[in-house]
């Protein structure tokens, strides 16, 4: 079934607890990319080089990896509004401390707080969302996918607006944002009830036992470095004012919204997830090989076309790992975005650390290999990745529909896996 036909109908007929969720989710991605377009200025301002600068990624991701083991054991104990608060409440405080830093290391260590308040709010939301929601949970998870491409699209964007003018801005206007987002989740969103079984620290890496959700986290362990490189590193080499830096990320997570929403779907649909998961890897690595041995003219092409690859694989990868394996949906998230963020926290560091033993063109090198690395990992590992019921059907004489050798939606338990 495509979650755009069957959701688009009761999408804006939700009540306004949702939209405060969902308005919420929109600015907590946009923190994701919001650094981007002035990572140069920040830089300069705080007389740092490039891979130091990359920290601020590398903190931010490392403690949201760490954070996973502890993001269901709170909101199992607390509930979901409580959880959203509390994530929204760390955003807003480490948010505003990061505009008054006076060193890269400050910065470095205030965007660590800053990545546990934003796991804690974003592995919650869509289970909120999806509580909360009129017209049924495919409408709640098109609205907070749609949230979630819309923030990382105008992430840039506003970095690039306020940081124009000076790069501190950018974060006190991300503050101010969550902490409206925060009285409204306040005022309009009601307690939803608590899960009837209690998480522990230990049952997300307890997860990881199955081979096909321990396959899908490796495989998006590889990707994630790919993705990270061209979303932390490709600033440096683009080299542009923070306007046009912006500009072309606005329109890489535009890319990244359309695709993720609208054309993994019917991808899927049509070929299956496993083939169109791992076409998408290697055209990405294509891509980002071209990226980095291009002109400049070649490179700001290439890093906008990553976005549709990126959007696929995020949707695709977000369905493997919550329907893959029998565990909770919260559990296999929490021990699927474990091993990926660790990726995500190593990619910013390695690539400027790479160029400088190196030279420029080697750190898509490696990234371009880590996307076919992941590919082959979906190859090899193509049966564990495969559903129960398909493979029923292929015992039974039968050949596997692209329905069955699609992953469940992330619905059951109302949690999703953190796509960016």
């Amino acid at each position: 079934m495509d979650p755009f036909d069957a959701g688009a109908g009761g999408l804006l007929k939700q009540p306004k607890s949702v939209w405060a969720t969902a308005g919420a989710s929109v600015v907590a991605f946009m923190g994701i990319g919001l650094v981007d377009p002035i990572l140069p200025s920040i830089a300069s301002g705080l007389n740092a080089s490039a891979s130091q600068v990359s920290l601020l990624f590398t903190s931010y991701f490392l403690i949201t990896a760490i954070a996973m083991l502890v993001t269901g054991f709170v909101s199992s104990r607390v509930g979901g509004k409580k959880t959203l608060l509390l994530g929204l409440a760390l955003v807003v405080v480490f948010a505003g401390l990061s505009g008054t830093s006076g060193s890269v290391g400050e910065l470095v260590g205030f965007r660590a707080g800053w990545g546990l308040g934003n796991a804690l709010f974003v592995s919650t939301a869509l289970a909120v969302i999806v509580g909360a929601a009129a017209g049924g949970s495919a409408a709640a998870i098109l609205l907070y996918e749609s949230a979630l491409g819309l923030g990382m699209a105008c992430g840039p964007l506003l970095g690039a607006l306020l940081g124009d003018a000076s790069w501190r801005y950018p974060f006190f206007g991300t503050a101010f944002l969550m902490a409206v987002g925060f009285l409204c989740i306040a005022v309009f969103l009601r307690e939803q009830p608590k899960p009837a079984h209690k998480t522990s620290l230990l049952d997300p890496v307890k997860a990881l036992g199955h081979g096909g959700l321990a396959s899908a986290a490796v495989s998006a362990f590889f990707y994630n470095y790919t993705f990270f490189t061209v979303l932390a590193f490709t600033p440096f080499v683009l080299n542009m004012s923070p306007y046009r830096s912006g500009a072309v990320f606005f329109a890489w997570g535009v890319l990244l919204a359309v695709f993720s929403v609208i054309v993994a779907p019917r991808l899927q649909k049509r070929f299956g997830s496993l083939k169109v998961l791992g076409g998408s890897l290697v055209l990405l690595a294509a891509d980002v090989l071209v990226l980095g041995y291009g002109d400049h003219a070649t490179a700001v092409v290439c890093t906008i076309l990553s976005g549709a690859f990126i959007g696929v694989n995020n949707t695709v990868y977000t369905e493997l790992a919550l329907g893959v394996s029998d565990a909770p949906r919260p559990v296999a998230s929490a021990g699927y975005n474990f091993v990926r963020w660790f990726a995500a926290a190593a990619a910013p560091f390695f690539a400027p650390k790479i160029e400088e033993w190196t030279d420029l063109h080697i750190p898509f090198v490696v990234a371009a290999v880590t996307a076919v690395l992941g590919a082959v990992v979906v190859v090899v590992r193509r049966k564990a990745l495969t559903l129960p019921q398909a493979l029923d059907s292929a015992r039974a004489g039968g050949t596997p529909t692209a329905e069955e050798l699609e992953p469940r939606h992330a619905t059951e338990d109302s949690v999703t896996v953190v796509a960016t």
